[in-house]
C-alpha cells in the first residue's frame, strides 16, 4: 500500500463523513462512496446493496437536526484484501419533535464514540466501500426515537 492510497482512503472516509453531516444526498451520492453490492451494519440495523445502504445512512441521519461525525487513527489491513478501521466520535443534535416529547429538561445531544471498518474495493471510478460496520463503544445522552423494535446495540452487547 503506498501513501497516495492512503491518502484516498482517508479522503473516502471525509468524504462520507461529511456527506452525512451537510446532508448531500443527491440522486446517486451513495456511488460516489459505495460499490453496487456493499453492506452496512450499525446499531440499529444492516442494509445489502447501495440502494438499501443510501436509504439507512439518510434515515439515520434525518432523525436528527444537525450531526457531526470526526474520525482519526485510519489503519489499512491487508491481510485479507483491504480494509480500514478508524475511530469516531459522532454528536448528534435531536430534532426539536424529540425534545418536546421527552420534556423540557431532555438532552439536546445523543454522543457517540466508536469504532468504524470498512472493506474496500478499487472499481474503475476510484476507491469505494463494498463493507462497512460500525460498533459503538459508548454513548451519553438518549438515542433518537426509533420505530418499535429496533434497540441500538453497543459493541459489548452483541
Amino acid at each position: 500500500m503506498d501513501h497516495n492510497e492512503i491518502t484516498e482512503f482517508n479522503a473516502l472516509v471525509s468524504r462520507f463523513f461529511r456527506a452525512m453531516d451537510v446532508r448531500e444526498f443527491p440522486d446517486g451520492w451513495a456511488q460516489d462512496h459505495f460499490t453496487d453490492d456493499a453492506t452496512l451494519s450499525s446499531p440499529i440495523g444492516s442494509a445489502e446493496g447501495v440502494t438499501a445502504v443510501a436509504a439507512h445512512v439518510e434515515e439515520s441521519i434525518r432523525r436528527f437536526a444537525r450531526t457531526q461525525h470526526t474520525s482519526s487513527d485510519l489503519l489499512v489491513d491487508e491481510a485479507e484484501g483491504v480494509a480500514v478501521t478508524w475511530n469516531a466520535l459522532m454528536t448528534h443534535v435531536h430534532l426539536d419533535s424529540t425534545l418536546r416529547s421527552r420534556g423540557a429538561d431532555a438532552n439536546p445531544l445523543f454522543q457517540v464514540g466508536g469504532h468504524w471498518r470498512a472493506e474496500l474495493r478499487r472499481t474503475p471510478e476510484g476507491w469505494r466501500i463494498s463493507a462497512l460496520s460500525h460498533d459503538a463503544l459508548w454513548t451519553t445522552g438518549l438515542p433518537p426515537l426509533l420505530p418499535e423494535g429496533v434497540k441500538p446495540v453497543l459493541a459489548g452487547d452483541r
